[in-house]
């Protein structure tokens, strides 16, 4: 019985290998903001040697992840600058609409419908980020969106109410 437990779990875990070196399967990152909870959940693909963002086209939205859309979900109203995205669940994808130039696109998670793009600023890393990564801070009524992947960070500050 004990043999044929241990050989189970070495076929699981080999089976589990290819994925695991995908990058793993889906990531979240959490921020309280003005006392509220504001959520991202995506997948978390490799660049496994690739230049994934530098091979974006302009124009051509992307979902941000791997295996299902980047969603949203926010308890508070957040405000990027002027652009203001109520409380709420959204889907979450990236446009690249210069050469150096994202916005994120947050979409209605029922419809597709669009409902505020944001500019993003590009910030070069001093070091390759392999898995992409987001991440989420949050300070009393002000947070901060970034994302990571390559050597490139995209970013937006948002305050929430």
């Amino acid at each position: 019985m004990l043999k044929r437990a241990l050989l189970c779990t070495s076929l699981l875990a080999v089976a589990a290998g290819p994925a695991l070196a995908q990058g793993g399967a889906r990531g979240e990152a959490k921020a309280t903001v003005a006392g509220k909870s504001v959520a991202i959940d995506y997948g978390r693909p490799s660049l496994e040697g690739r230049d994934m963002l530098g091979k974006a086209e302009v124009g051509q939205p992307w979902r941000m992840g791997k295996d299902g859309p980047t969603t949203l979900t926010t308890q508070a109203d957040l405000a990027f600058g002027t652009t203001v995205v109520p409380k709420g669940s959204y889907v979450l994808k990236a446009t690249k609409v210069a050469d150096d130039k994202w916005q994120l696109n947050v979409q209605n998670k029922d419809d597709g419908a669009k409902v505020a793009d944001v500019a993003l600023t590009s910030a070069k890393l001093p070091a390759s980020v392999e898995v992409f990564t987001i991440e989420l801070k949050g300070d009393k009524d002000k947070g901060d969106f970034e994302m990571k992947w390559g050597t490139t960070a995209l970013k937006a500050s948002f305050t929430a109410k």
